[in-house]
């Protein structure tokens, strides 16, 4: 009985252990998994939501004084492109543009940081649905977008992480020494 119940535990490991070493493998898992790791899922690297978790929007205002952005300058640039990108995905007329980059972090207002904060995770999860929901040839079309969201928004995290790390806000059990 005893050798039974280990053989079926081992099993049940071997399993649980497969399950989690599967890797994506369809257009769709790939940049559903790029997505999600820069927004809400934890993997190589801090994601969106964890790296602006807990900032006070005094904390997200505080620049080094050298020119750098602020943490919510960066997140309201994030929120920015990602809006351009799902509006143009949707086939709307995506938010008035001047072409200078730099309004992108500038419209950036602590009394909204926690708006700016929610907003953020609802367009990467509004990203995320339209992938999960497109039909193959659109995916196709469109993934090298995808591609380069991720890679953007991966880019600006870290900078979001190294400017907590300069305040002295960034808490290394979240993900960074």
């Amino acid at each position: 009985m005893t050798k039974r119940v280990a053989v079926f535990l081992f099993l049940l490991v071997a399993v649980a252990a497969d399950a989690q070493d599967k890797k994506p493998t369809t257009l769709r898992e790939v940049l559903l998994a790029e997505l999600r790791t820069t927004h809400n899922n934890e993997d190589w690297f801090v994601p969106a939501n964890i790296a602006v978790k807990g900032l006070t929007a005094e904390q997200a205002s505080w620049t080094d004084g050298k020119g750098n952005h602020s943490v919510g300058q960066l997140a309201y640039h994030l929120l920015f492109w990602n809006r351009q990108s799902l509006a143009r995905l949707k086939g709307e007329q995506p938010d008035k543009f001047s072409g200078n980059n730099e309004e992108t972090f500038d419209k950036f207002d602590a009394k909204t940081w926690n708006d700016t904060v929610q907003q953020l995770d609802a367009v990467l999860t509004e990203l995320e649905k339209w992938v999960e929901t497109a039909d193959e040839e659109k995916l196709k079309q469109e993934a090298s977008r995808f591609t380069h969201i991720s890679t953007h928004n991966a880019y600006h995290i870290g900078q979001i992480i190294y400017v907590r790390k300069e305040q002295g806000s960034w808490d290394p059990k979240n993900g960074v020494k």
